[in-house]
């Protein structure tokens, strides 16, 4: 019993001792080991064979092995004495960056039994990296009119040690212009900066070189510097100022590219390019946010165009730039804080059940047009749905049920204005960052007839040469329907409507498809010189709709009308001729007779010339005519020789193209001088007193004519921007009676007419128009009264001739 007494209490305490080693075997599992970066190779670490309770001589024979996922060749153990040592160069910032906790894990493996330990090796800090600014100089542009507390942002230094190693201080190089604004450790306020204490004068300094030291608090201490080289502008007052400095904005991640950030907004007090603002990253933004936002230069607005993650990064710090387009650019300053969200992962569906399209355009407010379903498999918020509609479009949303919706007219359409929509639905789900979903509809809107044929111009002036043949296209009136198909086929028809005694219809017609407006018959100037009209255009709608255009035809003269010669009355002659007696003492010059003859055309067809044919068997003849007055004088003094019965032919041809002519046949009866009658002396000594006087006048007869001329031109033009807009009235139609106007010794241009003409115009007042020549008159009776004394004849006629020789005609239309 003592025995088995013995052995139990034996048992009892070895189980104990091998509890014990067993816990101490867990508690020594892990063990701590700590070494500073960058320790020489051979450093002694720690004795780690003796620490895991190992003897040196089982080492080998238990196969003593070290490993290190990626760091294998950083640390090793001499198997002779177990000792761990440093086997290549550490570099605490490479291994680990700038995290605060830097370790190597080890895995310690013996066989026989299989045993695995494992050692965790902090790597300390030592301060081996100075502070170091993005840039060794630093450019600043700075106008001499900044105001004085004006901050300039700074670019910190950077320090990839940690703790005390990386807390840096800074330091400006001793300057009159210049302080050092230091942040705080909060990373959230502005950055470093320099603040203007002194004003800036361009003239006396216009450049400044200042040296900016940042230095750790490591020992020993280490020194970073950047050169800052201010250059003072002589640029405009004020600088762009943003609203904020700091701006924090909350982005969720994957975020498609495009995807708007934020938009910025600096304005600047001054004007003209010294105020437009170009947006920009600083330039010490780092590629990596270059690559991943970008900045409208003109709206700021900053735009996602990279892949962002939330894994990859949790924040970015933009810093903004507004520079203005002065000559001598000012600059603001704002820095963007973007936090990165996690986002739900799944967006709504949108389901389109049924369409009533097209839609009328006369559609009641109201209509329901279609049905949309809108589901998300996300449950919560991130499941409940809202649905948008574009904005700015007739049409509005309404929900019916959960989850559906009514897309329904709100205002009234118009198919002219816009005939389709294309209608885009928004589903938005109430999840943080919300997803979306849209959907586009196209909405026709069907036509009513709502529109009548409306012409470019509510009236036209054509112009048509008279004696057209019957038939002719004189013009084409072309109306727009604005609306479609059927309703906007349009047809033509003329207003019938009586031209004097006779219908419209009977001088012109219309194409009912085309428009083309076309003269049935040949068209008399002197008899009708306007004929005014209206065309309708009517559309094939139910019910149609239409309007109508005046056309305002001019008929032009052409020279169809040869001159014609007018009788003297009481003088003598057979045959029509011209008979006059002639002394035979008269001298050269002397006026014996005169040709008068008038054109029934106008203007220029109407303008008159005389010559004398010559003589059967080329005799030389003692007379000659006036050009344009006809009057017939002597060239030289007559003889005995002369034949005493003289007969002259003279032509009479106008200025139309062709000319048309008239021959006048002159009888002259040469006389002795005591034979001539009494009344012939007496015009003959008159017209000698005239002759000077005819010189002149004809002469203002040609400037008459030129001003005339342009005169015509001048009032049609006039006429056609003037128009009467009453409408015209039936029954106008009809010449006026002519008065009469005196004719003189000027020629035929004397004849001239002053025309009431009734055009056919349709209904109005009358109205006096300028409108064209027509000297066809015969002569006012009593102007060649053989009666009369032949001096004061010729003294009145001469004074009227003056009056009378710019053939201007008057027409007075009833519009």
């Amino acid at each position: 019993m003592v025995y088995s007494s013995r052995g139990d209490r034996g048992h009892r305490h070895l189980l104990l001792f091998f509890i014990i080693l067993k816990a101490w075997e867990s508690t020594s599992g892990q063990i701590h080991y700590s070494v500073p970066e960058e320790a020489k190779h051979g450093t002694f670490v720690g004795r780690i064979a003796q620490d895991l309770g190992l003897e040196l001589a089982e080492l080998v024979p238990r196969l003593f092995r070290v490993a290190s996922k990626g760091h294998r060749d950083l640390l090793e153990v001499n198997l002779q004495n177990g000792i761990l040592f440093v086997n290549s160069r550490i570099d605490r910032e490479a291994l680990c960056g700038r995290s605060l906790e830097c370790s190597i894990h080890l895995e310690v493996i013996v066989d026989r039994p299989l045993q695995v330990f494992h050692v965790e090796v902090e790597v300390k800090d030592i301060n081996d990296n100075p502070p170091e600014f993005p840039q060794t100089q630093k450019n600043l542009f700075i106008a001499e009119s900044r105001m004085l507390d004006s901050r300039f942002p700074l670019e910190g230094a950077s320090d990839a040690d940690i703790e005390e190693n990386a807390l840096l201080t800074y330091r400006l190089s001793p300057n009159e212009f210049f302080s050092l604004d230091v942040p705080t450790n909060d990373e959230q306020v502005k950055p470093l900066g320099l603040v203007l204490r002194k004003p800036l004068d361009r003239e006396q300094s216009p450049e400044l070189h200042l040296l900016l030291m940042a230095t750790d608090r490591g020992k020993p201490e280490l020194t970073g510097t950047v050169q800052l080289f201010i250059k003072v502008l002589d640029a405009n007052d004020n600088a762009p100022a943003f609203d904020r400095t700091l701006y924090a904005v909350k982005l969720p991640e994957n975020v498609p590219n495009g995807t708007l950030v934020i938009k910025l907004n600096a304005s600047d007090l001054d004007e003209g390019l010294n105020g437009d603002i170009i947006y920009s990253f600083s330039s010490d933004v780092s590629p990596d946010i270059k690559s991943k936002f970008y900045i409208d230069a003109v709206s700021g607005e900053i735009i996602a165009i990279g892949h962002i993650d939330f894994e990859e990064s949790k924040t970015y710090k933009l810093r903004v730039e507004a520079i203005d387009k002065g000559s001598l650019p000012l600059a603001g300053h704002c820095t963007v804080h973007v936090q990165v969200l996690d986002a739900n992962d799944n967006a709504p569906e949108l389901t389109v059940t049924s369409l009533s399209l097209p839609i009328s355009e006369n559609a009641q407010p109201g209509t329901v047009i279609t049905l949309i379903n809108v589901s998300d498999r996300d449950s919560g918020a991130n499941g409940e749905v809202i649905c948008s509609l574009t904005p700015h479009v007739p049409f509005k949303l309404v929900s019916t049920f959960k989850n559906y919706y009514s897309l329904v007219l709100e205002s009234a359409l118009d198919r002219e204005s816009v005939a389709n929509y294309v209608l885009v639905v928004t589903a938005r789900d109430g999840g943080s960052p919300s997803l979306s979903t849209t959907a586009s509809m196209s909405v026709e809107v069907a036509d009513v007839n709502d529109n009548a044929p409306a012409f470019a111009q509510p009236e036209y002036t054509v112009f048509v040469k008279e004696n057209n043949p019957p038939g002719c296209h004189i013009f084409t009136v072309s109306a727009r329907d604005a609306d479609a198909q059927e309703n906007a086929l349009v047809s033509y028809s003329l207003v019938e409507r009586r031209v004097g005694e006779r219908a419209l219809s009977s001088y012109v017609s219309v194409h009912a498809e085309s428009g083309k407006v076309y003269a049935l018959q040949p068209l008399d100037h002197e008899e009708l010189e306007l004929l005014q009209f209206q065309v309708s255009a009517r559309d094939a709608g139910v019910p149609p709709l239409g309007s109508n255009v005046t056309l305002q035809v001019f008929v032009l003269d052409e020279n169809d009308n040869a001159p014609a010669l007018l009788p003297r009355p009481g003088a003598g002659g057979a045959g029509g001729a011209l008979s006059e007696l002639v002394s035979r003492s008269v001298g050269a010059g002397h006026v014996v007779a005169k040709v008068r003859a008038v054109d029934a055309d106008s203007g220029y067809n109407a303008w008159l010339s005389y010559e004398l044919q010559p003589a059967a068997g080329g005799a030389r003849s003692p007379f000659r005519v006036a050009l344009y007055t006809g009057e017939i004088s002597t060239t030289r003094t007559l003889d005995e020789a002369d034949s005493a019965r003289q007969r002259l032919l003279v032509l009479v041809k106008d200025h139309g193209e062709p000319a048309l002519t008239a021959t006048a046949t002159v009888l002259l009866s040469l006389v002795e001088s005591g034979q001539a009658p009494k009344a012939s002396s007496r015009v003959l000594a008159g017209a000698a007193g005239a002759e000077a006087a005819l010189v002149d006048v004809n002469v203002y007869l040609i400037v008459a004519i030129c001003a005339v001329s342009s005169l015509l031109v001048l009032t049609l033009l006039l006429y056609t921007a003037l128009r009467c807009s009453a409408p015209p009235t039936e029954g106008a139609c009809g010449p006026g009676k002519p008065t009469l106007v005196c004719s003189s010794a000027v020629g035929s241009w004397s004849y001239s007419q002053q025309r009431r003409q009734r055009v056919c115009s349709g209904e109005g007042p009358p109205k006096t128009d300028l409108m064209a020549f027509s000297p066809s008159l015969p002569p006012c009776p009593g102007s060649l009264n053989t009666t009369e004394d032949p001096q004061a004849s010729l003294e009145s006629s001469g004074k009227v001739g003056c009056s009378n020789i710019l053939f201007i005609y008057t027409f007075i239309f009833e519009v």
